[in-house]
């Protein structure tokens, strides 16, 4: 059974930073691209970033550019998300994601991803 177990969520002023962290099991972790998305309340989930399954390859939304960088360590089956000079607009529950990414799918459509975990939640005060 795959689990994806985000954790790193908390409460910060703005200009601060978090990492978040998303540990995988029950998956070829080498084998997924692993990505962060985020759903703020009222608002659709949205793409954030991802990582390709060798590391090489990494995207991000326009909105989080310069400003958070995902990283993986295949040795611990773990992907993180590191954010600095946070807004408030950033606050959200954000998601960890893992997709085996082939012809015709992206990999910035929710849909496209293979497994979710449950989320954990981005506050960011001003």
């Amino acid at each position: 059974q795959v689990q994806l177990v985000e954790s790193g969520g908390g409460l910060v002023q703005a200009g601060g930073s978090l990492r978040l962290s998303c540990a995988a099991s029950g998956l070829t972790f080498s084998s997924y691209a692993m990505g962060w998305f985020r759903q703020a309340p009222g608002k659709d989930r949205e793409f954030v970033a991802i990582i390709n399954w060798t590391g090489g390859s990494v995207y991000y939304a326009d909105s989080v550019k310069a400003r958070f960088t995902i990283s993986r360590d295949d040795a611990k089956n773990t992907v993180y998300l590191q954010m600095n000079s946070l807004k408030p607009e950033d606050t959200a529950v954000y998601y960890c994601t893992a997709q085996r990414l082939y012809s015709g799918r992206t990999y910035y459509s929710p849909t496209d991803m293979d497994y979710w975990g449950k989320g954990t939640l981005v506050t960011v005060s001003s």
